[in-house]
């Protein structure tokens, strides 16, 4: 695989923001070493601008620095299920036909977004404590109910963070679009 350099560049700005956004001191402790991170619309919008690929590093790489920083070593099975979100939510431009590229974001382009982030965050979390369970032995009900409350939780805060930045971006983006050159 042949990475250009903005896509690097991207993945290392992203994870920087997501991994020192979604330390303890940014969060809100909500259960058990379970946090509810701002950082978490971080990752949203770098997948849904830049793709799945970008998006899964971004999860990945970004939870790494939060558990090394934070001091509680690393949780793989965490630092993958961030990824995997990432990666869920990075499918939004490929689904949508790149509609946010062209200025647009209906009310139909934000519910899907909300959709994805909630699978995004069912799945990869839901990774993340089955392997929790089967890897580590923490009990079913703990690593279900860190589940249940990240997935609800996160999903939440990408859609109120997200609706937002992505009605910005698109704004943003429709006035680029419709420039023409001048005669």
């Amino acid at each position: 695989m042949n990475l250009s350099a903005k896509t690097v560049v991207l993945i290392a700005i992203g994870a920087a923001l997501y991994g020192i956004g979604g330390l303890p001191m940014f969060g809100i402790p909500v259960f058990a070493n379970t946090t509810l991170k701002p950082a978490m619309a971080v990752l949203a919008l770098f997948g849904v601008l830049f793709g799945p690929f970008v998006g899964f590093m971004v999860g990945f790489i970004g939870h790494w620095v939060t558990d090394l920083f934070a001091g509680w070593g690393v949780w793989i099975t965490w630092v993958l299920g961030s990824g995997i979100v990432g990666l869920l939510i990075g499918l939004y431009p490929k689904i949508t036909k790149e509609r946010i590229e062209k200025g647009l974001f209906s009310k139909w382009d934000f519910t899907l977004f909300v959709l994805l982030a909630f699978i995004g965050n069912v799945v990869g979390y839901g990774c993340s404590a089955f392997l929790d369970a089967v890897l580590y032995a923490e009990p079913f009900t703990k690593v279900l109910a860190q589940l249940t409350i990240i997935a609800a939780g996160n999903t939440l805060l990408i859609a109120i963070v997200g609706h937002f930045i992505l009605t910005s971006v698109a704004k943003r983006k429709q006035q680029s679009y419709n420039l023409k050159e001048a005669d």
